[in-house]
């Protein structure tokens, strides 16, 4: 089953790789894809996993659109920012090979 779950803080490639592959790494996870702009996760997956993964996107720094307030929503920002800063330093890397 299909479904696309809201977040917060999706910002570039980076957060976006950063929130496939580790999605893809949980059983019974088909696939996954990010829309950037719309701040939209798409995963195939059974609707029994869907909290467990709006759990993991929450530690890596992308909460579900609405569910974090006041200080955690800045902690989840900064962890956000690492993941794009991550992910830029990685595809630098790719085009300097």
């Amino acid at each position: 089953m299909a479904y696309s779950i809201e977040v917060e803080n999706i910002k570039c490639g980076g957060c976006a790789n950063s929130i496939r592959k580790r999605l893809l790494a949980i059983d019974g996870v088909a696939d996954v894809s990010v829309d950037i702009e719309a701040g939209t996760v798409t995963v195939e997956a059974p609707e029994s996993a869907r909290e467990m993964i709006v759990a993991i996107m929450a530690q890596l720094g992308y909460p579900q659109r609405g569910s974090v307030a006041g200080l955690k929503a800045a902690g989840a920002k900064a962890k956000s920012f690492v993941s794009c800063a991550a992910g830029r330093i990685r595809d630098e890397d790719k085009q300097d090979s």
